[in-house]
């Protein structure tokens, strides 16, 4: 099956995000700014059924 640009794309940036959200709780914990810790871990929990939903809308286009 043939992934489009759009989608590849588009799941470059989530993983991105995720990554620069976990950065930051790291970073946060380690400074103990826990409020910071929180926010950024559960935007990093909220981007994972983004990243599922455009996983899957792609693949079922064609």
């Amino acid at each position: 099956m043939k992934r489009s640009y759009r989608g590849v794309l588009l799941l470059s940036i989530v993983l991105f995000l995720n990554i620069v959200c976990t950065q930051y709780v790291v970073n946060h914990y380690f400074h103990q700014k826990y409020e910071l810790v929180i926010l950024f871990a559960v935007l990093n929990v909220a981007l994972f059924p983004s990243a599922l939903y455009i996983y899957k809308k792609e693949g079922k286009a064609k």
